[in-house]
């Protein structure tokens, strides 16, 4: 019983998951803010989240594709400075 508790509380969380399923979700996320303004126009929030996204016009094809990449790189970059980080300040605290 305790070393599983040990592995777990010295776990360290996996970079390349970490950076794919955030970029995923943002992509999702993205498409979905899209859609809902899209469909109701005068409750969408866009204007909020156009300036996160640069070189983004409401809404043409090519701006969606790159909101989608943009928001795929974002997830990335929280990924790839959260991670690290995380995984210094646990390895820190359980030595």
């Amino acid at each position: 019983m305790s070393t599983q508790l040990i592995e777990r509380t010295n776990s360290q969380i996996p970079v390349k998951a970490l950076g794919w399923s955030l970029g995923i979700f943002f992509g999702l996320t993205f498409a979905i803010c899209v859609a809902f303004g899209l469909l109701f126009s005068g409750a969408s929030m866009y204007q909020a989240w156009l300036p996160l996204f640069p070189w983004i016009t409401w809404m043409s094809w090519p701006s969606f594709i790159l909101g989608l990449v943009e928001a795929f790189a974002y997830g990335w970059f929280v990924a790839l400075i959260f991670g690290p980080l995380f995984n210094y300040f646990s390895s820190r605290e359980h030595a």
